[in-house]
């Protein structure tokens, strides 16, 4: 299956932008079963987070890459943007207020239960979108609609990306969202973008009612845990991708991030979506052992990762979320 994106929009190598969130992940292993109403004995790590600076983190390895978002006037915001643009990323941020953070509370299986404060990550005025300048593709987690300036803003950086002949690409990113939303307006969201690929995993493909047909407009790339990849075009049949099975997983944190980070990259390098699609299964099986959103090399004890790479996870039996 050939794709949407027809590169040539910029000058140089393609770029690939991603806007959204950039925040400080408090990544937290209990050491046993949650007792309520006590202590609990836990490993703590702090890296960066955030979907969006996630995907453009592991993203920058294999195409140019620039993230666009709002972090804190704080120490915090510093020591994240310091560790976006270590990975190698085109760092375009604005500073207001404080920093966000998440608190990842990762069980023993690898499953994450998440605790969002996106504090200024939701802060995105619309002066960025003049940071759309030479993108290729833009992709949109779709936490950066959630509310606040940036929701606005990411819909205006869309506008101007179509405008100089660009790609659009989002990440439903939550069932619980996809719901919070309505599919309605969901998929009403996706056609103001102008999205063209629409990355989901099962249960949100579930909440958006979408089957074995894509809605109008859209190439749909559906993950679903150890099962295969399924891509889904208008008017050809599903396609099966196979996902590799994957021995070491502790953490399943931002499992999309990297299988989306990896898809991008072999599309805008000019692979169909079914080798694109085993691209990105076999980028998100490289950071499955590490707290939060890295791979083994990028951990640092205890503090904000420099160079972390974008999180991703695939489940115990292979598979991403």
């Amino acid at each position: 299956m050939r794709t949407p994106y027809a590169p040539g929009v910029s000058s140089q190598r393609p770029l690939l932008c991603v806007a959204g969130d950039l925040v400080e992940d408090v990544v937290v292993w209990p050491q046993g079963p949650i007792v309520t109403g006590t202590d609990n004995p836990c490993r703590v790590r702090r890296a960066r987070g955030g979907s969006a600076a996630n995907v453009a983190a592991l993203a920058a390895g294999l195409v140019r890459t620039r993230f666009v978002g709002c972090v804190g006037a704080d120490p915090a915001g510093e020591g994240l943007h310091q560790a976006l643009a270590a990975a190698g990323v085109e760092v375009r941020v604005e500073r207001r207020g404080r920093t966000g953070s998440v608190i990842v509370l990762v069980d023993p299986t690898g499953e994450r239960t998440m605790f969002p404060d996106r504090a200024a990550a939701a802060e995105l005025s619309d002066a960025a979108v003049t940071w759309t300048d030479g993108v290729d593709v833009l992709h949109l987690p779709a936490y950066a609609f959630q509310g606040g300036a940036t929701a606005s803003t990411a819909e205006a950086m869309a506008a101007a990306v179509h405008a100089r002949g660009g790609t659009v690409t989002v990440d439903a990113s939550a069932a619980s969202l996809v719901t919070s939303f309505g599919p309605g307006a969901f998929l009403a969201l996706l056609a103001r973008l102008g999205a063209t690929l629409l990355f989901a995993n099962h249960d949100e493909a579930d909440a958006l009612g979408i089957g074995d047909e894509p809605p109008p407009g859209l190439t749909v790339v559906v993950k679903d845990g150890p099962r295969p990849v399924t891509v889904l075009g208008a008017g050809t049949a599903p396609i099966r991708v196979p996902v590799p099975p994957v021995a070491d997983v502790r953490d399943t944190t931002g499992a999309g991030d990297a299988f989306a980070a990896g898809v991008l990259a072999a599309w805008m390098s000019g692979a169909d979506l079914p080798t694109a699609c085993a691209a990105g299964s076999a980028l998100a099986s490289s950071v499955l052992a590490t707290p939060g959103a890295a791979t083994p090399s990028a951990v640092t004890p205890g503090s904000v990762t420099p160079g972390a790479a974008t999180s991703g996870a695939v489940t115990s039996r292979g598979g991403t979320t």
